[in-house]
């Protein structure tokens, strides 16, 4: 249940709040991107007191809208967390750490189509390149 009152803050600086002052706060452990909008922040809470662990996976849309937030006892691995997000894409592997809880919002869709080749980019053509996985990045 706490995950999921979490989750329906909506905004990330609303959840952010919310974590300082109900769980003591939290350290940004990382921040993931994949393609251009779906970002992926990883907390470690202070004071978990009714999450069942202290590890939050953030999904965030790029307005940083929250999408959905997953808890866990340890850091997970990226390509883990992709891998069962979208468990056909062979570029994606790992194995995820249980989730503990986790909650999804009205800004949830399925991650998955952001990777197509052909979704949408606000790059234009000659200056994006495809991610490891799919989605699309600046050329470096």
């Amino acid at each position: 249940m706490a995950v999921q009152r979490l989750a329906d803050e909506l905004s990330s600086k609303a959840l952010l709040e919310a974590l300082q002052r109900d769980h003591g706060g939290f350290d940004l452990l990382h921040h993931w991107q994949q393609g251009e909008f779906h970002h992926d922040i990883v907390l470690a809470v202070k004071e978990p007191r009714a999450l069942p662990g202290s590890i939050l996976v953030v999904a965030t849309n790029c307005n940083a809208g929250v999408k959905e937030v997953l808890c866990f006892d340890r850091v997970p691995d990226p390509g883990a967390l992709w891998h069962r997000r979208c468990p056909d894409n062979p570029e994606f592997q790992g194995e995820l750490p249980p989730v503990l809880d986790e909650a999804r919002t009205l800004h949830w869709f399925d991650p998955c189509k952001l990777l197509e080749p052909d979704a949408r980019s606000q790059y234009r053509e000659e200056f994006r390149e495809r991610q490891s996985g799919g989605g699309w990045k600046l050329k470096s």
